[in-house]
This record gives structure tokens, sequence and C-alpha cells, in this order.
């Protein structure tokens, strides 16, 4: 059977995240002991299923090719900024990824209508929990996306261009409350782009540690309601959806917040990205990510484009303007194993700074991969990361990038 991942786009894979080095080792001694007791209780049909005939090593691919119905996904998370964490999604599949590719047409896999709820927490008091799902219809013409969900995160502001009032370097603050999106989006023609609409609406109470004038923000900046619309359009060309080894995403995006449609303050947020894949030998391929953010208007500070590398805290870096770009490398040494290099240098700037004067943050690491799925061509494994400021590390299952 013929890899039916390209041009599969549901956007971030299912069990993408980062997690503790051991989580991914303890996952798959699991899933391996799992499946061999169950061959033991019912002969060989089971520990097949968890098996590449090819090569007789642990393989994933007919598990997630006939899987239908709920799926438990761990979550656990080393973000820098909320501390080590943990949590559960229970994912339902209306198909699984196999009669889905029986409905392919002009070799687009139409991707299974999936639903889930998930929950979270972390060590430094953060977390959250909602629901979700995608839905396509009419061979995949016409998609919609939603989620609904609570959260509070316990973060930490460096101040709008990085500058605080006097000697204060960081200020703690907790937000908390409800986020909401929806998004419907249309294929034009037969072609690999999409384009949609998004309705953004956020209801959160931004707390800080300090007196409100310590922080230098204003009532505006500290809005608590923010609801925007805003238009997508996506070009997808790669060869697959989880770990592309060739191809294009390009992507676009304009978000307009104002108190007509429900907003307390009026501004707008916009997005272009491109990550272009190059196929360097088989299993081994050269990324390359161009990533631009701008904001204009009465933004709230949390809503403020930061600089997303990995290595660096979430929201460390924040103003009107952001770029990151990053390279990463993927070198396979046989048909399972493969290692990574990666490095990128981001910059925010506009309030207060100057493009020549912001900071520029650099960060970047090595990592390695593990085929887990030969006939989906998803690969996961571990990184190392290093910044200028901090270091991390993540688990990951398929593309870093997002």
């Amino acid at each position: 059977m013929r890899n039916i991942a390209p041009k599969l786009q549901t956007g971030r894979p299912l069990a993408a995240g980062s997690c503790r080095g051991a989580g991914l080792r303890r996952g798959l001694a699991a899933l391996a002991l799992f499946a061999a007791g169950a061959a033991q209780a019912d002969g060989d049909g089971w520990m097949q299923r968890f098996v590449d005939p090819q090569d007789g090593r642990l393989d994933l691919s007919e598990w997630l090719l006939d899987h239908k119905g709920f799926l438990p996904v761990p979550i656990v998370i080393t973000e820098p900024a909320v501390g080590y964490g943990a949590g559960l999604a229970l994912v339902f599949f209306s198909e699984s990824l196999r009669d889905a590719a029986s409905q392919s047409k002009a070799g687009r896999i139409t991707p299974p209508d999936v639903y889930g709820v998930a929950g979270a927490t972390t060590e430094n008091g953060s977390g959250g929990y909602g629901a979700g799902g995608q839905w396509s219809f009419l061979n995949d013409r016409f998609r919609y996306r939603g989620a609904l969900a609570h959260m509070r995160l316990n973060l930490d502001f460096y101040g709008l261009g990085g500058q605080l009032p006097g000697p204060i370097q960081r200020i703690g603050y907790t937000l908390s409350g409800l986020a909401s999106l929806q998004q419907p989006m249309m294929r034009l023609g037969d072609s690999d782009t999409l384009l949609g609409v998004r309705w953004t609406w956020l209801d959160i109470d931004a707390s800080l540690d300090i007196d409100t004038g310590d922080s230098g923000l204003t009532p505006r900046q500290r809005a608590r309601r923010s609801s925007g619309l805003g238009v997508v359009l996506e070009h997808d060309t790669r060869d697959n959806i989880f770990t592309p080894n060739r191809g294009l995403l390009a992507a676009a995006e304009a978000n307009f917040y104002a108190q007509a449609i429900g907003s307390d303050n009026d501004f707008q947020a916009y997005r272009a990205h491109v990550f272009d894949y190059l196929e360097l030998h088989k299993g081994s391929a050269l990324g390359l990510r161009a990533d631009g953010r701008l904001a204009r208007g009465d933004v709230p500070f949390y809503m403020m484009p930061f600089v997303d590398l990995r290595g660096i805290p979430a929201a460390r870096f924040q103003n009107e303007n952001v770029v990151v770009l990053e390279a990463e490398l993927r070198h396979a040494f046989d048909e399972r194993w493969a290692g990574v290099v990666f490095g990128g240098v981001g910059s925010a700037w506009g309030l207060r700074k100057s493009f020549s004067d912001a900071d520029k943050p650099v960060a970047g690491g090595v990592g390695f991969r593990y085929l887990l799925a030969r006939r989906l061509g998803l690969w996961g494994g571990m990184d190392f990361a290093w910044s200028t400021v901090d270091r991390a590390f993540y688990v990951q299952v398929g593309s870093a990038w997002r």
C-alpha cells in the first residue's frame, strides 16, 4: 500500500507535543509490553500489528491505519515558560485512516472526522481543559475546525520591547478565562490551496503580581475581551503532513478585532509563514522556515507576537513585529534511525526598540528520530535545545513546526 499521508492536511499531528526525556521510551516500552501480552492471550495476530514485516522492528503503521473510535493520548509538557506538566486527551475517530484513504480523490486524502476532549496541568499551576474537532465535507472540498477551552496560564512578562520601568526585570502574571476558535475553509477548485474565515473569541482576565502602574501597561493593554474575524489562505504541497521530506507549506492570515463584534479594543494581527522541505536522499531532508507576525492598534499585551523557537520560553521576546528564521537537517543513519540538527534566530521590535536595537536571540540543538510508522512516514524522537536565554528538551512526534 502506498503512503496515504500525502496532502492529508489535518493540522497539528494528534500526538505531537513535548515531554520529559523518558516519556517517549516509556511510551514505546509500554506499547511493546501491551502488544506482547495481547499476543500471548490472543495468538500472534495482535503482535503482528506492531511489527513491520519488512524489517521485523517496532512499527505502528497497521495499528494507526486501522484504528477507529476512541483513542486516549497522553499529554506531557516541558515548555520552559510553564514548567513540567501532564494531561490526557480522549480523541474519537469517526473512521480509520485506511477508510479515509479509500475515499481519496485525485490523489488527495479526505481526513477522517475527529472529535476530542483534553485537559492538562503543569507544576507552576498552569493548566486547562477543552473540546474541539475537525470535519470535512463533499470529498474534502469544505472543512470546519473548532475548539473551545478554559485555561489558566502563569507566565512572566518582560515588557514590550524587553523593557520594564525601573529596576524590574520581569513580572509574573496569570491569564484565566475562556478561548474559542472557529474556522470554516473551502478548497479552491482542485488545487492544493484552501481559503477560510476565522472567528477568534477570548474572555481573559490578566492579573499581574504587582500594581498596574509599576508594569508600564495601560488599562487598554490589559483588555479582557477580544473578538476578531479573519481570513486564512493556505497552500500545501508537502508529500507528508506528519514528517515532510519535500514540498511547501505556505500560509497567510489577517485577523481584525473590533468593538463592533464584541471586542474591548480595536486591533489587528497578521501572520505569514513558509515551511520549505528539500529531500536530500531517502529519509534525509532539509527544512527551511521563515515566519513573520505583526500586530497593530490597541493590542492586549498577552496577544502581542513573540519569538517562537525551541529553547526560548514562550512570550519571552514580545513586540509589534516578530520575525523568525530557522533551519532543520534530518539525516538518516539507516531505515529506522535519524539524527537532527536545528538552529534559528528571531527578533521582536517596534515599541520602544527599533530592529537594529532589538535583541536577536539565537537557539539551536540536536535530536534523534525513529521511524514510528513506515507507511505513514511518521517519525518521532527527542530534541535538546539551547538558546542565549534558556535550554529545554522536547519529545517530537511529526514535525516540530506549527
